[in-house]
Protein backbone atom coordinates (compact mmCIF):
# COMPACT_ATOMS: atom_id res chain seq x y z
CA UNK A 1 0.00 0.00 0.00
CA UNK A 2 2.85 2.40 1.37
CA UNK A 3 4.18 1.29 -2.62
CA UNK A 4 1.71 2.38 -4.07
CA UNK A 5 1.08 5.57 -2.72
CA UNK A 6 4.83 6.62 -3.27
CA UNK A 7 4.42 5.57 -6.83
CA UNK A 8 1.27 7.52 -7.10
CA UNK A 9 3.01 10.78 -5.66
CA UNK A 10 6.02 10.35 -8.04
CA UNK A 11 3.82 9.99 -11.01
CA UNK A 12 2.00 13.03 -10.08
CA UNK A 13 5.16 15.38 -9.31
CA UNK A 14 7.16 13.98 -12.54
CA UNK A 15 5.54 16.48 -14.87
CA UNK A 16 5.99 19.48 -12.92
CA UNK A 17 9.73 18.31 -12.55
CA UNK A 18 9.71 18.19 -16.52
CA UNK A 19 7.83 21.39 -16.82
CA UNK A 20 10.12 23.13 -14.37
CA UNK A 21 13.12 21.61 -16.35
CA UNK A 22 11.82 22.40 -19.45
CA UNK A 23 11.25 25.84 -18.29
CA UNK A 24 14.74 25.99 -16.87
CA UNK A 25 16.47 24.63 -20.27
CA UNK A 26 14.58 27.34 -22.24
CA UNK A 27 15.38 30.70 -20.49
CA UNK A 28 19.03 29.29 -20.97
CA UNK A 29 18.72 28.74 -24.54
CA UNK A 30 17.03 32.06 -24.83
CA UNK A 31 19.87 33.81 -22.88
CA UNK A 32 22.51 31.95 -24.60
CA UNK A 33 21.11 32.88 -28.08
CA UNK A 34 21.16 36.21 -26.98
CA UNK A 35 24.32 36.11 -26.09
CA UNK A 36 26.89 36.74 -29.10
CA UNK A 37 30.38 34.73 -29.18
CA UNK A 38 30.98 36.77 -32.04
CA UNK A 39 31.37 39.61 -29.92
CA UNK A 40 33.62 38.53 -27.31
CA UNK A 41 35.92 36.87 -30.16
CA UNK A 42 36.26 40.11 -31.38
CA UNK A 43 37.04 41.85 -28.05
CA UNK A 44 39.66 39.19 -27.42
CA UNK A 45 41.12 39.70 -30.74
CA UNK A 46 41.28 43.61 -30.41
CA UNK A 47 42.60 43.13 -26.94
CA UNK A 48 45.36 40.79 -27.94
CA UNK A 49 46.67 42.64 -31.35
CA UNK A 50 46.48 45.98 -29.60
CA UNK A 51 48.14 45.78 -26.92
CA UNK A 52 51.33 43.73 -28.82
CA UNK A 53 50.88 46.69 -31.26
CA UNK A 54 50.50 49.40 -28.96
CA UNK A 55 53.24 48.04 -26.45
CA UNK A 56 55.63 47.68 -29.61
CA UNK A 57 54.66 51.55 -30.54
CA UNK A 58 55.35 52.19 -26.32
CA UNK A 59 58.92 50.66 -26.57
CA UNK A 60 59.88 53.06 -29.91
CA UNK A 61 57.64 56.16 -27.98
CA UNK A 62 60.03 55.08 -25.00
CA UNK A 63 63.05 55.05 -26.34
CA UNK A 64 62.50 58.40 -28.48
CA UNK A 65 61.09 59.96 -25.55
CA UNK A 66 64.68 58.99 -23.09
CA UNK A 67 66.82 59.93 -26.24
CA UNK A 68 65.03 63.33 -26.32
CA UNK A 69 64.98 63.88 -22.11
CA UNK A 70 68.62 63.12 -22.31
CA UNK A 71 69.41 65.24 -25.21
CA UNK A 72 67.54 68.18 -24.00
CA UNK A 73 69.33 67.65 -20.40
CA UNK A 74 72.73 68.82 -22.41
CA UNK A 75 71.40 71.52 -24.18
CA UNK A 76 69.75 73.22 -20.48
CA UNK A 77 72.71 72.59 -18.67
CA UNK A 78 75.42 73.71 -21.50
CA UNK A 79 72.93 77.07 -22.11
CA UNK A 80 73.29 77.69 -18.43
CA UNK A 81 76.70 77.32 -18.26
CA UNK A 82 77.40 79.36 -21.19
CA UNK A 83 74.86 82.33 -21.50
CA UNK A 84 76.82 83.78 -24.48
CA UNK A 85 75.05 81.08 -26.94
CA UNK A 86 71.87 83.28 -26.93
CA UNK A 87 73.72 85.05 -29.09
CA UNK A 88 73.63 82.48 -31.45
CA UNK A 89 70.45 82.22 -31.95
CA UNK A 90 69.58 83.65 -34.69
CA UNK A 91 72.52 81.82 -36.58
CA UNK A 92 70.78 78.42 -35.31
CA UNK A 93 67.69 79.62 -36.65
CA UNK A 94 69.12 80.36 -40.24
CA UNK A 95 70.14 76.51 -39.77
CA UNK A 96 66.84 75.37 -38.78
CA UNK A 97 65.08 76.95 -41.74
CA UNK A 98 67.25 75.94 -43.96
CA UNK A 99 67.06 72.33 -42.84
CA UNK A 100 62.64 72.29 -43.05
CA UNK A 101 63.33 74.60 -46.11
CA UNK A 102 65.21 71.34 -47.89
CA UNK A 103 63.90 68.70 -46.07
CA UNK A 104 60.60 69.65 -44.15
CA UNK A 105 58.01 69.65 -46.76
CA UNK A 106 54.62 68.21 -44.59
CA UNK A 107 56.41 67.64 -42.05
CA UNK A 108 56.97 71.51 -41.18
CA UNK A 109 53.55 71.19 -40.33
CA UNK A 110 54.12 69.05 -37.22
CA UNK A 111 51.23 68.34 -34.73
CA UNK A 112 49.16 70.12 -37.59
CA UNK A 113 49.74 67.10 -39.34
CA UNK A 114 49.64 63.97 -36.97
CA UNK A 115 45.99 65.48 -36.27
CA UNK A 116 45.36 65.88 -39.54
CA UNK A 117 45.74 62.53 -40.49
CA UNK A 118 43.98 61.19 -37.44
CA UNK A 119 40.89 62.33 -39.37
CA UNK A 120 41.94 61.63 -43.27
CA UNK A 121 44.12 58.85 -42.70
CA UNK A 122 45.29 59.41 -46.13
CA UNK A 123 48.56 60.06 -46.07
CA UNK A 124 51.85 59.06 -44.87
CA UNK A 125 53.40 60.58 -41.83
CA UNK A 126 57.03 61.42 -43.42
CA UNK A 127 59.92 59.14 -41.27
CA UNK A 128 62.16 62.16 -41.08
CA UNK A 129 59.83 64.11 -38.66
CA UNK A 130 61.50 62.04 -35.78
CA UNK A 131 64.89 63.38 -37.08
CA UNK A 132 63.92 66.42 -37.82
CA UNK A 133 62.19 67.56 -34.51
CA UNK A 134 64.51 65.99 -32.40
CA UNK A 135 67.24 67.96 -34.14
CA UNK A 136 65.42 71.03 -34.00
CA UNK A 137 63.88 71.30 -30.80
CA UNK A 138 67.79 70.77 -29.31
CA UNK A 139 68.92 73.36 -31.56
CA UNK A 140 66.30 75.66 -30.08
CA UNK A 141 66.61 75.04 -26.40
CA UNK A 142 70.37 75.04 -26.83
CA UNK A 143 70.76 78.25 -28.30
CA UNK A 144 67.63 79.92 -25.77
CA UNK A 145 64.84 79.87 -27.87
CA UNK A 146 60.82 79.55 -25.22
CA UNK A 147 59.53 76.32 -26.70
CA UNK A 148 58.18 72.96 -25.00
CA UNK A 149 58.64 68.75 -25.50
CA UNK A 150 55.53 68.06 -25.96
CA UNK A 151 55.41 68.38 -29.59
CA UNK A 152 58.52 66.97 -30.00
CA UNK A 153 57.47 63.66 -28.12
CA UNK A 154 54.03 63.36 -29.66
CA UNK A 155 55.58 64.02 -33.36
CA UNK A 156 58.34 61.48 -32.61
CA UNK A 157 56.01 59.13 -31.76
CA UNK A 158 53.75 59.28 -34.45
CA UNK A 159 56.38 59.16 -37.18
CA UNK A 160 57.71 55.98 -35.55
CA UNK A 161 54.44 54.51 -35.09
CA UNK A 162 53.11 55.04 -38.66
CA UNK A 163 57.27 53.92 -39.39
CA UNK A 164 55.74 50.39 -37.37
CA UNK A 165 52.68 50.58 -39.29
CA UNK A 166 54.61 50.23 -42.70
CA UNK A 167 56.23 47.37 -41.59
CA UNK A 168 53.16 45.60 -40.18
CA UNK A 169 51.55 46.78 -44.03
CA UNK A 170 48.76 47.88 -41.62
CA UNK A 171 45.69 49.61 -43.97
CA UNK A 172 42.47 51.56 -43.31
CA UNK A 173 41.34 51.81 -39.60
CA UNK A 174 44.52 50.23 -38.31
CA UNK A 175 46.62 52.85 -39.22
CA UNK A 176 45.01 55.09 -37.20
CA UNK A 177 44.61 53.62 -33.88
CA UNK A 178 48.66 53.32 -34.90
CA UNK A 179 49.20 56.97 -35.31
CA UNK A 180 46.49 57.82 -31.98
CA UNK A 181 48.68 55.21 -30.18
CA UNK A 182 52.00 57.24 -30.95
CA UNK A 183 50.57 60.51 -29.88
CA UNK A 184 49.58 58.46 -26.41
CA UNK A 185 52.99 57.01 -26.34
CA UNK A 186 55.32 60.06 -26.86
CA UNK A 187 52.98 62.29 -24.24
CA UNK A 188 52.13 59.76 -21.83
CA UNK A 189 56.56 58.82 -22.37
CA UNK A 190 57.65 62.44 -21.85
CA UNK A 191 55.96 63.78 -18.59
CA UNK A 192 55.65 60.37 -16.80
CA UNK A 193 51.90 61.22 -17.19
CA UNK A 194 50.64 57.58 -18.59
CA UNK A 195 47.20 58.17 -17.74
CA UNK A 196 46.95 61.62 -19.54
CA UNK A 197 48.80 60.16 -22.53
CA UNK A 198 46.30 58.19 -23.66
CA UNK A 199 43.00 60.02 -22.93
CA UNK A 200 45.15 63.30 -24.51
CA UNK A 201 45.45 60.98 -27.60
CA UNK A 202 41.86 59.98 -27.43
CA UNK A 203 40.37 63.75 -26.72
CA UNK A 204 43.00 66.24 -28.76
CA UNK A 205 41.78 65.09 -32.65
CA UNK A 206 38.11 66.48 -32.04
CA UNK A 207 37.20 68.84 -28.41
CA UNK A 208 34.19 67.82 -27.04
CA UNK A 209 34.21 63.86 -28.98
CA UNK A 210 36.75 61.18 -27.37
CA UNK A 211 37.51 58.17 -29.82
CA UNK A 212 36.98 55.35 -27.38
CA UNK A 213 37.40 52.88 -29.71
CA UNK A 214 41.58 53.02 -29.51
CA UNK A 215 41.56 53.22 -25.22
CA UNK A 216 43.72 49.79 -25.62
CA UNK A 217 45.98 50.82 -28.44
CA UNK A 218 46.63 54.57 -26.56
CA UNK A 219 46.53 52.81 -22.73
CA UNK A 220 49.00 50.42 -24.23
CA UNK A 221 51.52 52.68 -25.78
CA UNK A 222 51.16 54.91 -22.81
CA UNK A 223 51.85 52.75 -20.16
CA UNK A 224 54.66 50.90 -22.09
CA UNK A 225 56.17 54.34 -23.34
CA UNK A 226 56.37 55.39 -19.28
CA UNK A 227 58.00 52.35 -18.49
CA UNK A 228 60.54 52.65 -20.96
CA UNK A 229 61.66 55.96 -19.88
CA UNK A 230 61.47 55.04 -16.57
CA UNK A 231 63.32 51.55 -16.75
CA UNK A 232 66.19 53.47 -18.64
CA UNK A 233 66.98 55.99 -16.10
CA UNK A 234 64.74 59.04 -16.89
CA UNK A 235 63.16 60.51 -13.05
CA UNK A 236 60.31 63.11 -13.60
CA UNK A 237 60.32 65.36 -10.59
CA UNK A 238 56.93 65.45 -8.53
CA UNK A 239 57.36 68.42 -5.40
CA UNK A 240 54.55 69.79 -4.77
CA UNK A 241 51.01 67.58 -3.43
CA UNK A 242 47.81 69.00 -3.08
CA UNK A 243 46.16 69.23 0.24
CA UNK A 244 42.59 67.63 0.85
CA UNK A 245 40.20 70.25 0.14
CA UNK A 246 36.44 70.21 0.90
CA UNK A 247 33.97 72.27 -0.89
CA UNK A 248 33.89 75.52 -0.15
CA UNK A 249 31.65 78.23 -1.59
CA UNK A 250 34.30 80.75 -1.47
CA UNK A 251 36.84 78.64 -2.86
CA UNK A 252 34.69 77.68 -6.13
CA UNK A 253 33.65 81.30 -6.72
CA UNK A 254 37.43 81.85 -6.68
CA UNK A 255 38.47 78.79 -8.88
CA UNK A 256 35.78 79.86 -11.35
CA UNK A 257 37.07 83.36 -11.61
CA UNK A 258 40.65 82.06 -12.15
CA UNK A 259 39.76 79.37 -14.46
CA UNK A 260 38.50 82.21 -16.69
CA UNK A 261 41.61 83.88 -16.46
CA UNK A 262 43.35 81.05 -17.11
CA UNK A 263 41.60 80.46 -20.16
CA UNK A 264 41.64 84.04 -21.37
CA UNK A 265 45.71 84.11 -21.15
CA UNK A 266 45.56 80.78 -23.18
CA UNK A 267 43.39 82.49 -26.08
CA UNK A 268 45.89 85.09 -25.81
CA UNK A 269 48.80 83.13 -26.35
CA UNK A 270 46.85 81.42 -29.34
CA UNK A 271 46.13 84.23 -30.95
CA UNK A 272 49.57 86.35 -30.56
CA UNK A 273 51.56 82.99 -31.96
CA UNK A 274 49.11 82.63 -34.80
CA UNK A 275 49.44 86.42 -35.63
CA UNK A 276 53.19 86.28 -35.50
CA UNK A 277 52.95 83.38 -37.50
CA UNK A 278 50.85 84.83 -40.13
CA UNK A 279 52.82 88.45 -40.57
CA UNK A 280 56.12 87.05 -40.23
CA UNK A 281 55.47 85.32 -43.35
CA UNK A 282 54.11 88.32 -45.28
CA UNK A 283 56.83 90.34 -44.15
CA UNK A 284 59.30 87.46 -44.84
CA UNK A 285 58.39 85.16 -47.49
CA UNK A 286 61.66 83.53 -46.77
CA UNK A 287 61.53 80.65 -44.33
CA UNK A 288 65.38 80.52 -43.73
CA UNK A 289 64.87 84.39 -42.67
CA UNK A 290 62.22 84.22 -40.32
CA UNK A 291 63.54 82.07 -37.58
CA UNK A 292 66.96 84.07 -38.11
CA UNK A 293 64.67 87.38 -37.51
CA UNK A 294 62.55 85.42 -34.59
CA UNK A 295 66.04 85.06 -32.60
CA UNK A 296 66.99 88.65 -33.03
CA UNK A 297 63.99 89.54 -31.65
CA UNK A 298 64.12 86.98 -28.32
CA UNK A 299 67.86 88.51 -27.67
CA UNK A 300 66.30 91.75 -28.13
CA UNK A 301 63.77 90.88 -25.23
CA UNK A 302 66.21 89.14 -22.86
CA UNK A 303 68.27 92.11 -23.14
CA UNK A 304 65.52 94.94 -22.61
CA UNK A 305 64.21 92.95 -19.66
CA UNK A 306 67.64 92.30 -18.16
CA UNK A 307 66.59 89.03 -17.54
CA UNK A 308 67.07 85.20 -18.82
CA UNK A 309 64.53 83.69 -16.88
CA UNK A 310 61.84 82.91 -19.93
CA UNK A 311 64.48 81.65 -22.09
CA UNK A 312 64.15 77.33 -22.81
CA UNK A 313 62.00 75.65 -20.62
CA UNK A 314 62.47 78.15 -18.01
CA UNK A 315 62.45 75.08 -15.37
CA UNK A 316 63.95 77.96 -12.38
CA UNK A 317 60.29 79.33 -12.36
CA UNK A 318 58.86 76.14 -12.11
CA UNK A 319 61.14 75.34 -9.02
CA UNK A 320 60.06 79.21 -7.86
CA UNK A 321 56.36 78.26 -7.66
CA UNK A 322 56.54 75.21 -5.63
CA UNK A 323 59.68 76.16 -2.94
CA UNK A 324 57.83 79.47 -1.48
CA UNK A 325 60.48 81.21 -3.41
CA UNK A 326 57.71 82.73 -5.65
CA UNK A 327 57.59 84.71 -9.00
CA UNK A 328 57.25 88.28 -10.35
CA UNK A 329 53.27 89.29 -10.70
CA UNK A 330 53.88 89.55 -14.63
CA UNK A 331 55.97 86.59 -15.37
CA UNK A 332 53.28 84.78 -17.02
CA UNK A 333 53.11 87.69 -19.58
CA UNK A 334 56.33 87.25 -19.87
CA UNK A 335 56.89 83.73 -20.86
CA UNK A 336 53.85 83.90 -23.04
CA UNK A 337 55.79 86.88 -25.08
CA UNK A 338 59.33 85.05 -25.17
CA UNK A 339 57.18 81.72 -26.50
CA UNK A 340 54.66 83.28 -29.14
CA UNK A 341 58.26 84.97 -30.93
CA UNK A 342 59.87 81.76 -30.46
CA UNK A 343 56.90 79.43 -32.34
CA UNK A 344 55.93 82.59 -34.13
CA UNK A 345 58.30 83.31 -35.89
CA UNK A 346 59.50 79.67 -36.67
CA UNK A 347 61.39 77.79 -34.31
CA UNK A 348 60.74 74.37 -33.48
CA UNK A 349 59.54 72.21 -30.06
CA UNK A 350 56.06 71.84 -27.92
CA UNK A 351 53.51 74.36 -26.29
CA UNK A 352 53.01 72.44 -23.23
CA UNK A 353 55.82 73.42 -20.94
CA UNK A 354 55.34 77.02 -21.60
CA UNK A 355 51.86 77.00 -20.77
CA UNK A 356 52.38 75.31 -17.90
CA UNK A 357 54.87 77.83 -16.63
CA UNK A 358 52.03 80.84 -17.64
CA UNK A 359 49.47 79.21 -15.98
CA UNK A 360 51.68 78.07 -12.59
CA UNK A 361 52.91 81.97 -12.92
CA UNK A 362 49.57 83.75 -13.54
CA UNK A 363 47.80 80.99 -10.66
CA UNK A 364 50.25 82.19 -7.78
CA UNK A 365 49.93 85.42 -9.05
CA UNK A 366 45.92 85.23 -8.77
CA UNK A 367 46.59 83.00 -5.42
CA UNK A 368 47.87 86.19 -3.68
CA UNK A 369 45.40 88.75 -4.88
CA UNK A 370 42.52 86.44 -3.51
CA UNK A 371 43.90 85.44 -0.25
CA UNK A 372 44.51 81.51 -1.47
CA UNK A 373 47.57 79.51 -1.03
CA UNK A 374 49.25 80.74 -4.10
CA UNK A 375 50.94 77.17 -4.38
CA UNK A 376 47.24 75.83 -4.78
CA UNK A 377 46.32 78.08 -7.63
CA UNK A 378 49.64 77.68 -9.22
CA UNK A 379 48.80 73.71 -9.61
CA UNK A 380 45.33 74.58 -10.56
CA UNK A 381 46.80 76.82 -13.27
CA UNK A 382 50.03 74.26 -14.35
CA UNK A 383 47.55 72.14 -16.18
CA UNK A 384 44.28 74.62 -16.87
CA UNK A 385 46.09 76.69 -19.10
CA UNK A 386 47.03 74.15 -21.20
CA UNK A 387 43.50 72.61 -20.53
CA UNK A 388 42.11 75.88 -22.69
CA UNK A 389 45.16 75.79 -25.00
CA UNK A 390 44.40 72.50 -26.18
CA UNK A 391 41.18 72.15 -25.35
CA UNK A 392 41.60 68.67 -24.13
CA UNK A 393 39.84 69.24 -20.14
CA UNK A 394 39.77 65.89 -19.13
CA UNK A 395 43.45 64.66 -20.21
CA UNK A 396 44.57 67.83 -18.40
CA UNK A 397 42.29 67.19 -14.95
CA UNK A 398 44.01 63.79 -14.50
CA UNK A 399 47.27 65.26 -15.30
CA UNK A 400 46.59 67.10 -12.73
CA UNK A 401 46.32 64.25 -10.69
CA UNK A 402 49.34 62.73 -11.65
CA UNK A 403 51.69 65.25 -10.65
CA UNK A 404 49.75 66.97 -8.00
CA UNK A 405 47.66 64.02 -6.02
CA UNK A 406 43.98 63.74 -6.13
CA UNK A 407 43.24 65.62 -2.92
CA UNK A 408 41.84 68.46 -5.03
CA UNK A 409 40.62 66.83 -7.94
CA UNK A 410 37.46 68.64 -8.36
CA UNK A 411 38.69 72.26 -8.16
CA UNK A 412 41.58 70.31 -10.59
CA UNK A 413 38.61 69.39 -12.92
CA UNK A 414 36.66 72.86 -12.36
CA UNK A 415 39.79 74.61 -13.30
CA UNK A 416 40.61 72.65 -16.04
CA UNK A 417 37.02 72.72 -18.01
CA UNK A 418 36.05 76.58 -17.05
CA UNK A 419 39.27 77.22 -18.99
CA UNK A 420 38.80 74.98 -21.82
CA UNK A 421 35.09 77.21 -22.41
CA UNK A 422 36.73 80.31 -21.77
CA UNK A 423 39.20 80.06 -24.46
CA UNK A 424 36.98 79.79 -26.81
CA UNK A 425 36.63 77.95 -30.27
CA UNK A 426 40.46 78.39 -31.04
CA UNK A 427 43.73 76.02 -29.97
CA UNK A 428 47.19 75.39 -30.34
CA UNK A 429 46.35 72.87 -33.10
CA UNK A 430 44.69 74.36 -35.85
CA UNK A 431 43.98 70.75 -37.36
CA UNK A 432 41.82 69.97 -34.31
CA UNK A 433 38.11 69.65 -35.06
CA UNK A 434 35.13 71.12 -33.18
CA UNK A 435 33.23 67.74 -32.38
CA UNK A 436 30.96 69.64 -30.38
CA UNK A 437 30.40 73.15 -29.86
CA UNK A 438 31.17 74.55 -26.95
CA UNK A 439 27.98 76.88 -26.88
CA UNK A 440 24.64 77.21 -28.99
CA UNK A 441 25.90 80.28 -30.38
CA UNK A 442 28.60 78.45 -32.56
CA UNK A 443 26.71 75.20 -33.23
CA UNK A 444 27.51 75.82 -36.28
CA UNK A 445 31.36 75.73 -36.00
CA UNK A 446 30.83 71.53 -35.36
CA UNK A 447 32.83 69.62 -37.65
CA UNK A 448 35.04 72.02 -38.69
CA UNK A 449 39.08 72.28 -38.10
CA UNK A 450 40.46 75.22 -36.07
CA UNK A 451 42.18 76.18 -39.09
CA UNK A 452 38.71 76.83 -40.84
CA UNK A 453 37.30 78.54 -37.35
CA UNK A 454 40.54 81.06 -37.08
CA UNK A 455 40.09 81.85 -41.24
CA UNK A 456 36.17 82.67 -40.63
CA UNK A 457 36.75 85.25 -37.53
CA UNK A 458 39.52 86.40 -39.12
CA UNK A 459 37.44 87.81 -42.37
CA UNK A 460 34.13 88.55 -39.94
CA UNK A 461 36.82 91.15 -38.04
CA UNK A 462 38.10 92.25 -41.91
CA UNK A 463 34.20 92.97 -42.51
CA UNK A 464 33.99 94.88 -39.51
CA UNK A 465 36.73 96.82 -39.37
CA UNK A 466 36.99 97.96 -42.81
CA UNK A 467 36.37 101.36 -43.90
CA UNK A 468 32.99 102.06 -45.41
CA UNK A 469 32.47 102.17 -49.07
CA UNK A 470 31.94 106.12 -49.71
CA UNK A 471 32.36 105.87 -53.72
CA UNK A 472 28.86 106.85 -54.73
CA UNK A 473 26.50 104.58 -56.92
CA UNK A 474 27.03 105.04 -60.58
CA UNK A 475 23.73 105.20 -62.60
CA UNK A 476 22.20 102.73 -64.82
Amino acid sequence: MLGANTRQVRSLALPRIIRRTVYIETRVGMMMNRYDWREQRSFLTVLVKWTALGGAVGVLSGIASFLFLRSLEWATATRLAQPELLYGLPLAGLLLGGLYSRWGGVAGRGNNLVIQEVHSNRDPIPRRMAPLILFGTILTHLFGGSVGREGTAVQMGASLADGLRRVFRLTGEDRRWMILAGISGGFGSVFGTPVAGFVFALEAPAFGRIRYEGVVPCMAAAIVGDLVTRTLGVQHARGYVMPDVALNPLLLLAVVLAGCAFGLMAALFVELTDFLKRHSRRLLPSPLLRPLAGGMVVIGLALLLNTREYLGLSGQLITHLFDGTGVPPLAFLGKLVFTAVSLGFGFVGGEVTPLFIMGGTLGFTLGGLLGIDPMFMAALGFVAAFAGASNTPLACTLMGVELFGGGAVFYLALACFVAYLASGHRGIYESQRVGTAKTLREIGYTGLTLGTVSEDRLRWLQVRTSPPDDTPAQPD
